[in-house]
């Protein structure tokens, strides 16, 4: 096998020339780039970018106007995001989305049930094999919930948990649906240090454990200790790719973060 076919083989997340405009804003134009298959992917960029637009897009949020998207050979573009997330490609939000109301563990098992057999009849005779799947599922949520560290917070509800138990309970959540790439949105949003750097050691795990990571990322320090490589968007363009020490001396990110006269 060539070098070549070799990276395209294990690509795991692609876009080609992938636009998306509102009205006459360009959110993205012809943006191209590919995560590998087990690596941490780093996505960064001024406010207004169009990192989250991407997201969006990838996680069929939104339809491209122009470009495609695949995750291995599944082609996502015109997915609806329950379609994305089936075929292995589960995400967080910037603003939290936890069902508030519900346990920890009762909203990790909502992220399970994606994987489940059990349809409308069985949800409402409740024969053996159903009893036996929820039983699984409840497992499993306990497990993730432990994975994230939060095991110990299992019964209270989500809105009851710190800002930082939160986060990593929408992580377990996503891992409940056992996907391929795990897409986030600024997980680090409004931690403190040692809570950042429990997050970072998580993802670390989380990808030696066989998870693809797509991370949309405020916190530049963090974005470079932990991505294997890292592409900017300003203005919805891909303006670099790279790895971090690469990236992060180009003079056109420097640009487009502190501006050219600084």
């Amino acid at each position: 096998m060539t070098p070549s076919a070799k990276a395209d083989a294990d690509m795991l997340l692609a876009l080609q020339g992938v636009s998306k405009q509102f009205g006459g804003l360009a959110a993205l134009s012809d943006v191209s780039l590919g995560v590998a298959q087990g690596e941490i992917y780093g996505l960064i960029g001024p406010n207004g970018a169009g990192k989250t637009t991407l997201f969006n897009v990838v996680t069929g949020l939104y339809s491209p106007d122009h470009g495609v998207v695949r995750l291995g050979e599944t082609l996502l573009s015109g997915c609806k995001p329950h379609e994305v997330v089936t075929r292995g490609l589960a995400r967080t939000f910037q603003n939290i989305r936890l069902f508030a109301n519900m346990t920890a563990l009762e909203n990790v098992m909502v992220g399970r049930h994606v994987r489940t057999q059990a349809g409308v009849l069985g949800a409402i005779f409740r024969g053996a094999t159903t009893r036996a799947e929820e039983s699984a599922i409840e497992r499993r949520a306990h497990e993730l919930l432990n994975y994230v560290g939060v095991g110990t917070h299992a019964q209270r509800l989500a809105r009851h948990l710190s800002y930082g138990d939160q986060r990593r309970l929408e992580i377990a959540r996503a891992l409940a649906t056992d996907p391929q790439l795990l897409a986030l949105d600024e997980p680090a949003a409004g931690m403190n240090a040692i809570e950042t750097a429990a997050l970072q050691e998580l993802l670390q795990r989380v990808r030696a454990d066989g998870v693809t990571i797509l991370l949309i990322e405020h916190d530049v320090r963090l974005v470079m200790d932990l991505c294997d490589r890292v592409a900017v968007l300003d203005y919805g363009k891909k303006i670099a790719e790279g790895a971090p020490s690469t990236v992060r001396n180009d003079p056109v990110v420097i640009e487009a973060y502190l501006g050219g006269a600084a």
